[in-house]
């Protein structure tokens, strides 16, 4: 038996995820690869049903072929505005084909997001809705690039501005590029071959434990955006690989969730953290119980709601621990008992992993002592899974890489059975159902506004989304009471104009100084003890009301 273990030694089963869907294909052309409900059919303008392998390879086959005369290949990218949509996993596997590189772009992504991406990623082609294509343009035009622009169903593409590379897509090629939020204020933008996607689904379809998966027999429910590695490669590839469905909605909708899972005949379902809060928080029902799901298979569920969740509804949670830029070559699931419910555990690495528990110092912590996690792939490829490189930011992936080692940022404590328990994120990053904010992208604009002198941006506990942006703002000249809530919601209102409206303040609290270090840098440690006390103070606005979505 081949188990996970094995995989860093092995060679790659596909030379690209392409590749590896037509050969699912091959081998289940009837069964279902993507199930549109009727609900996320309505919300998108699409029709509903069911897309079957031999079907899908079909249609990608055509779109491989319009991409090719229209001269893109090797050495391009291409940003794909889908959401959710069956358009998304068309165009990408299409493309992928030919060896394009695709950058998943988040609908919420607003004018500065937007030309910065543009011109760090040097897109080549973008395809999204018509409405978009404007503000697409002029991003290009920022950004001093030529991008053909075209629609998800149209039938003909712009010619590329520039030829492709010479050769042949493999393991190596890089197939896209997710940009997730740090602490410089920018996106990074981490480099994912083929061979990260593949690994990703080859470790889901090794697992076993409580995760098994029967080829040719899942149907895997998921609300995530395709914009994160989550859906991307690990419920994408998972399914590819076993020949199973894909159910993917718009988000997540608590009130009708259950009638989706049901109605999908789902047998796995993908979550964060908040989703088992709100469910918990709907009236008891009989039907609670009445579903085909086997396990769920997510992240930073309560503790404290862990357990009340697995026996109301039946299903183990299953808790994991990855990064975008670890994929599989670094990843920890608590897929077999004991699995510590209730005590935020994430399981033991396997042989396939190497993991070190360090202090501030570097040095080793004893068994049972938080501390930052450091990881990397067992045997002579240490960085194989692992994303390749943060574009054009040679000085960052070297510092993630310091020392050999994968610095994670994130602090944990290991038993000694080897099971790991998150503790805390180290980095500057705020966690807001799911979403990772740069608390200094936020700052950056807020500054902007002429009744800032100065301000800090931190995170403030949410009992639904676990996290909310508390926004800590010194006047240029002093507010009166009345005056403060007009002002909090300027501010946030130009967030919504300049960043994805979840990035905007949920608060904002107007205070006479930051904490600041004796280098006048701000005392990120002290300002995160702040930011939790400030909620419901007179000089605190609430303006969460404000963050909602913008079409």
């Amino acid at each position: 038996m081949v188990t996970s273990s094995s995989i860093q030694s092995e060679a790659l089963p596909f030379e690209s995820v392409y590749a590896a869907f037509a050969a699912s294909a091959a081998q289940y052309p009837c069964h279902d690869f993507l199930v549109v409900m009727p609900e996320t059919a309505q919300i998108y303008g699409i029709e509903p049903g069911v897309l079957r392998y031999g079907e899908a390879l079909a249609r990608i086959g055509a779109l491989a072929a319009r991409y090719r005369a229209a001269g893109f290949g090797l050495g391009h990218r291409a940003g794909l505005m889908l959401e959710n949509r069956p358009a998304f996993f068309l165009h990408w596997l299409a493309l992928n084909a030919l060896g394009v590189s695709v950058v998943p772009l988040s609908t919420e992504l607003r004018a500065a997001e937007l030309e910065y991406i543009t011109g760090h990623s040097e897109l080549d082609l973008a395809v999204a809705p018509a409405a978009r294509h404007a503000e697409l343009r002029a991003a290009a035009v920022a950004a001093q690039r030529t991008v053909a622009l075209c629609e998800a169903d149209a039938h003909e593409t712009p010619r590329a501005a520039t030829p492709p590379r010479d050769g042949k897509p493999d393991g190596d090629t890089e197939c896209a590029l997710l940009y997730t939020s740090g602490t410089t204020g920018r996106p990074k933008a981490c480099v994912l071959p083929n061979e990260y996607f593949l690994l990703a689904g080859v470790w889901y379809n090794r697992i076993g434990g409580l995760c098994a998966l029967r080829p040719g027999a899942e149907r895997l429910i998921t609300p995530l955006p395709m914009t994160h590695m989550n859906a991307m490669a690990y419920s994408t590839m998972a399914m590819i690989l076993a020949g199973g469905a894909i159910v993917v909605l718009d988000r997540f909708h608590p009130r009708s969730w259950w009638d989706s899972v049901r109605a999908a005949r789902a047998t796995v379902m993908h979550y964060l953290g908040v989703m088992p809060a709100m469910l918990l928080g709907a009236p008891e029902h009989a039907d609670d119980r009445r579903h085909d799901v086997r396990f769920g298979f997510g992240a930073g569920v309560d503790k404290t709601l862990h357990a009340p969740f697995e026996s109301r509804f039946g299903i183990p949670l299953i808790e994991a621990w990855a990064m975008t830029e670890t994929g599989a070559g670094a990843v920890v699931i608590a897929n077999r008992e004991p699995r510590n419910v209730g005590k935020s555990c994430f399981g033991r690495p396997e042989a396939a992993l190497e993991a070190l528990i360090v202090g501030d110092d570097g040095t080793p912590v004893e068994s049972g002592t938080p501390g930052e996690l450091w990881v990397r792939a067992s045997g002579p490829q240490p960085r194989r899974g692992f994303f390749r490189e943060y574009l054009k930011d040679a000085e960052a992936t070297a510092a993630a890489w310091e020392g050999g080692w994968f610095h994670t940022g994130d602090i944990v404590q290991q038993d000694a059975d080897g099971q790991m328990y998150f503790v805390d994120r180290k980095k500057n990053v705020i966690r807001r159902s799911g979403e990772n904010i740069s608390a200094v992208e936020v700052e950056s604009v807020l500054r902007k506004h002429p009744c800032v002198a100065d301000v800090a941006v931190a995170a403030t506990p949410d009992a639904v989304r676990g996290d909310e942006v508390l926004a800590c703002v010194v006047p240029r000249e002093p507010l009166d009471d009345g005056s403060l809530a007009s002002t909090a919601a300027a501010l946030t209102q130009l967030c919504l104009t300049r960043l994805a409206y979840f990035k905007a303040p949920g608060y904002v609290a107007f205070v006479d100084a930051l904490p600041l270090t004796g280098t006048q840098k701000v005392q990120r440690a002290a300002l995160k003890d702040l930011a939790r006390t400030l909620p419901g103070t007179p000089r605190c606005v609430d303006t969460r009301a404000m963050k909602k979505r913008q079409d």
